[in-house]
C-alpha cells in the first residue's frame, strides 16, 4: 500500500496511476490532516509526501506520522521542488528517508521506492524478532523523545506517570549525549528502571534497553503471580535465594516447622512438587518483572 500526500489534484492522479502500475494499492490524501486520518485505515508500505502544502506542511505531517506507533517505521519519501540544502536537511530531520524533486521522474521514483521498501522489510523483520523474544528496547532522538519501542517496553512505559515521563526523556537525552557504558537507574522505590545505552541507531536516534528493577517489591510480585500470603511470599523469595528451612527460620523469626508448612502451601499454589521447581518458578517471575 502506497500513501500519497499532495495538495495538487493532477499530481495525486498521476501518482495514483503510477502506484497501480507497480501493483501497489494507493491511498490518496490532499493534506496532512487527511493523511493522518488515512493511517487509521491501515499502515502503508511507503509514504510519498509533498513538502509544501497549505496548512500543515509536509515536514510537520512527517513529524506527526512518526509519532504514530504503527507508522513510525514506514519510510517517507519527500517530493518537492525545493532542492536547496536547508529544505533537504529539514526533510531528513522530520523523519524522511529520501527526497525527489519535481517534476518527478517516475523511473527514478520507482527505484527509490524499491530500495526503501526492501530496507523497511529488513527492519521490520529484525523488529519482529526482537518483539518475539520479549526484548524491552526503545529508541529516542537527541532530545529524549521516544519513537520506536517493542511491546514489552511499551508496557513498562505505560506505568510511568506524566511528570516522571518528562524526567525519563531528560535522562535519555543526557545518556544519548554522553553514551555511558554502565546502566543508569531511574524511578522511585515503587517503580525503578535500569536503563542501558546500546548505541547510535542511525538517523539521529539512539537505542536503549529497559529493565525493571524488582528490588524492594519482590514479595509483592510473588504474591501477585501465585496468590500467596505475605509470609508465603517471603518464604518463597528466600527459597529462590537458596536458603534452607533453618536459615529462613532465623531470618523470618519463625520455627522451621512453620517454614515447612508454608512450603507445602507454596508448592500447591505454584503448582510444583519440590523446592527446586518452586525456586525456578519464583526466579522466572522476578526476572520478567
Amino acid at each position: 500500500m502506497l500513501l500519497i500526500i499532495d495538495d495538487d489534484p493532477e499530481t495525486r492522479g498521476m501518482l495514483d496511476s503510477f502506484a497501480r502500475s507497480l501493483n501497489y494499492t494507493p491511498l490518496l490524501a490532499a493534506d496532512g490532516r487527511e493523511a493522518l486520518a488515512k493511517l487509521d485505515e491501515g499502515t502503508p508500505d511507503v509514504i510519498l509526501l509533498d513538502a509544501v502544502m497549505p496548512g500543515m506542511d509536509g515536514f510537520e505531517t512527517c513529524r506527526r506520522i512518526k509519532q504514530r506507533g504503527g507508522a513510525a517505521n514506514v519510510p517517507v519519501i519527500f517530493m518537492t521542488g525545493l532542492s536547496d540544502t536547508e529544505h533537504v536537511v529539514k526533510g531528513f530531520e522530520a523523519g524522511g528517508v529520501d527526497y525527489v524533486t519535481k517534476p518527478l521522474l517516475l523511473d527514478e521514483l520507482a527505484a527509490r521506492i524499491r530500495v526503501h521498501l526492501s530496507n523497511a522489510r529488513t527492519t521490520r523483520s529484525a523488529i519482529t524478532g526482537l518483539e518475539s523474544v520479549g526484548a524491552r528496547l526503545v529508541s529516542c532522538d537527541e532530545s529524549g523523545i521516544i519513537g520506536w519501542k517493542t511491546p514489552e517496553a511499551e508496557k513498562l512505559l505505560d506505568l510511568i506517570e506524566m511528570q516522571a515521563m518528562q524526567d525519563l526523556q531528560a535522562l535519555l537525552a543526557a545518556m544519548a549525549a554522553s553514551a555511558p557504558n554502565n546502566p543508569v537507574d531511574f524511578g522511585s522505590d515503587g517503580f525503578r528502571l535500569s536503563i542501558q545505552y546500546l548505541g547510535d541507531a542511525g538517523g539521529g536516534d539512539h537505542l536503549f534497553r529497559l529493565t525493571r528493577s524488582s528490588e524492594g517489591i519482590e514479595t509483592q510480585l510473588l504474591r501477585d503471580a501465585f496468590g500467596l500470603t505475605p509470609r508465603e511470599a517471603e518464604v518463597l523469595l528466600w527459597t529462590s535465594r537458596g536458603k534452607s528451612n533453618k536459615d529462613m527460620s532465623e531470618i523470618l523469626n519463625i520455627s522451621a516447622r512453620t517454614v515447612n508448612k508454608h512450603l507445602e502451601q507454596i508448592f500447591i499454589k505454584v503448582g510444583v512438587e519440590n523446592r527446586a521447581s518452586a525456586a525456578s518458578a519464583a526466579t522466572t517471575v522476578l526476572l520478567k518483572a
